[in-house]
């Protein structure tokens, strides 16, 4: 499939983006370090952390411990340069199994056989996990992981070498398909995904439940279930799957809003009414399996996303005394991304289930377009210089929870948006049509790329622009024209990535050398700025207001250029001219861009 051909050059273009920031690994291990931050940990660093493969590795090219999860991961990868044109080794794959049966050896000297001449650190690491496993329990999984493909017949054949007597183990075999659909959802923000969740259906002395609603449509291969949870096997829900669980969604946790404040409420006057006033959750998922367990059933899913009751959920998790005695209706919706359907419909599908069951909330432009690869690239972008990029709507808290820190600088989606806006579209559009830069004839002409330093300087000339306006009224209506004027005066020094972000950190680190140059230039924009006004008002009868006059088309771009180059003396234009030379003399000194 074409499609697939194009998702597997990506895949490559972003392995070797892997191999740019972590210097000296082997094309197959950036494959492994990419596959381990892709589908288990949640940052480069922890997954470079677990890739220990070179020589002598016994095939151990990643071994990470998860001590929360009592769980042990073992990696092999086999990068390939053509996707599925490689078909696996019988003995390859069954030499990886077999190293579950050798780190589970309660026989020491098997054991001591088996590591001989074993490299550091895969040596150490294998030893401790042997202590974790025949010590502590832990249990063992096997990834394989290859972007050829592998038999059924050698994947049983290597799954039965695997002796269960002696360790709770298990091989998973990921081939060049699944490794796209992976990659697909590491586009999509889902990274690591959460790899299965129980859902424990209701059961209880004063509540009666005749099985559950199933229902499959074979015309598009969609399978779903409807039935009933306990509110606090929810809230399990999140302890288990934490952020990830919500990947999918178009908002974060929104904190004490109306709707949230009448759920804690409910919970804690009637909690055994919250059946009755609440939405529910809604589940996507790759596959799901009824099971019983202990007497109990519950539906097994695989890699689920909460799609809509991000806030059930959390609310349920906050108050876990009174999400105990609640009731919480479940939908689960099975979505096949094996049945031959393009990865575009699938991921089309995906968006509009979401946008269908995310209406108890107000929705904005902005809100249905948090989730698009863009957005996510341009998270990803901008963590590696140290920024945190919130592209959905939610609490101060959760973004800072998002990366793990509150020292990473915040930019919202819409203030990059505005910034960007003005700079290429003009003052009054950033100004007046915020959430319309969001909609789709729009959105395009902003977002057009990923690139740190195409965002950034026009972020940073925002900010060094709301600053100079800051305590004066005549400057804060005039602060949009003021930065798309600048931003033409400046931007044929930035238009490179050395001299762009040579600006970026100037600016963000306050070198005064930068900063006092750039000051000074806009605070002569915005007194030319309050002149163009007071001049258009002296034409215009009755005399036009501050606020409206900025909003309205007589404050465009092209009008105020004209009122400069006809009404501007010579003098400051000049003086416009020396602050930006001690700008570019500034950028053309930074080493190190």
């Amino acid at each position: 499939m074409k499609a697939d051909q194009k998702t597997f050059e990506d895949l490559q273009k972003t392995i070797v983006d892997f191999g740019e920031r972590h210097t000296g690994y082997a094309r197959d291990n950036l494959f492994v370090l990419w596959f381990v931050r892709a589908y288990l940990v949640e940052t480069d660093e922890l997954a470079a952390g677990a890739v220990c493969g070179k020589a002598k590795d016994k095939g151990v090219d990643a071994l990470l411990t998860v001590p929360e999860a009592k769980t042990i991961f073992i990696v092999q990868g086999k990068y390939r340069e053509s996707l599925g044109a490689c078909t696996e080794k019988r003995a390859d794959v069954v030499a990886f199994a077999e190293i579950a049966n050798r780190i589970c050896e309660g026989d020491d000297e098997a054991y001591r056989q088996f590591s001989e001449n074993l490299a550091e650190p895969v040596a150490s690491k294998l030893r401790q996990a042997r202590q974790e496993i025949t010590k502590k329990k832990f249990k063992l999984v096997l990834f394989y992981v290859t972007l050829g493909v592998c038999s059924h017949s050698v994947i049983n054949d290597a799954r039965q070498t695997i002796k269960r007597d002696k360790c709770d183990a298990r091989l998973e075999i990921i081939d060049g398909r699944r490794v796209l659909q992976i990659y697909r959802d590491y586009l999509d923000g889902i990274a690591p995904p959460v790899p299965t969740l129980d859902l424990e259906m209701e059961s209880g002395a004063n509540v009666k439940v005749n099985g559950i609603l199933q229902r499959y449509d074979s015309k598009e291969e969609i399978e779903s279930w409807v039935f009933t949870m306990q509110g606090s096997a929810v809230a399990d829900l999140f302890k288990i799957g934490g952020l990830r669980l919500f990947a999918r969604n178009i908002r974060g946790f929104l904190g004490r809003t109306p709707v949230n404040a009448g759920m804690v409420s409910t919970l804690r006057r009637e909690s055994h009414r919250f059946f009755y006033y609440n939405n529910g959750v809604t589940i996507v998922c790759d596959h799901a399996e009824k099971r019983s367990h202990q007497g109990t059933d519950i539906l097994q899913v695989s890699n689920p996303q909460v799609i809509n009751g991000q806030q059930t959920t959390r609310t349920l998790a906050e108050n876990p005394s009174y999400a105990a005695t609640a009731t919480v209706l479940v939908k689960v919706i099975q979505v096949p991304r094996d049945s031959g359907e393009s990865p575009a419909n699938f991921e089309a599908l995906i968006s509009s289930i979401v946008q269908g069951t995310n209406w108890q909330n107000a929705i904005k432009a902005s809100d249905l377009m948090a989730n698009d690869r863009t957005q996510i690239g341009i998270e990803r972008e901008l963590r590696k210089y140290g920024y945190t990029y919130a592209r959905k709507r939610q609490t101060k808290g959760e973004t800072a929870q998002m990366d793990g820190s509150r020292s990473y600088h915040v930019i919202t989606k819409e203030e990059l948006a505005q910034a960007v806006a003005a700079c290429e579209l003009g003052g009054v559009t950033a100004r007046t049509q915020k959430e319309k830069l969001f909609e789709e004839e729009t959105y395009d002409r902003i977002f057009q790329k990923v690139r740190p330093s195409f965002y950034l300087p026009r972020y940073w000339l925002m900010v060094r622009t709301k600053s100079v306006a800051h305590g004066n009224a005549l400057r804060n209506e005039s602060r949009w024209l003021v930065l798309a004027f600048s931003w033409k005066k400046i931007n044929h020094l930035l238009g490179k990535v050395s001299p762009a972000m040579a600006f970026v950190e100037g600016t963000r680190r306050r070198r005064v050398e930068l900063t006092r140059p750039l000051d000074r230039m806009l605070k002569e924009v915005f007194v030319a700025a309050g002149k163009f006004y007071r001049h258009s008002s002296r034409e215009s009868s009755p005399k036009v207001e501050l606020a409206k006059f900025f909003k309205s088309t007589r404050a465009s771009d092209d009008a105020f250029a004209a009122y400069w180059d006809k009404e501007v003396p010579l003098s400051r234009k000049k003086k416009i001219e020396e602050y930006i030379d001690r700008i570019r003399q500034f950028i053309e000194s930074s080493d190190g861009w």
